[in-house]
């Protein structure tokens, strides 16, 4: 455990800034995992929505800074 004030402060932001970074990356896969079934599927209304949200979602997660913007490009290349 920390000894110094501002030591434990950064710790405990580090907590939250971890679990809101997994819940966004989270987000991604389970997003990127729905074009997949929806290609797999041949459902093709069901696969330009899946794509726009999993774009949208990948965009989100580029700007806030938990994707580098060319992780996020090639995760939408794919």
């Amino acid at each position: 455990m920390a000894n110094i004030k501002s030591a434990a402060k950064r710790a405990q932001i580090a907590k939250v800034r971890t679990l809101r970074n997994k819940s966004a990356m989270s987000r991604v896969k389970t997003s990127i995992k729905a074009v997949e079934v929806a290609v797999a599927a041949n459902d093709a209304e069901a696969e330009k929505a899946a794509l726009a949200t999993a774009i949208k979602t990948i965009d989100k997660a580029a700007s806030k800074g938990i994707l580098h913007k060319n992780n996020a490009a090639n995760k939408k290349a794919k």
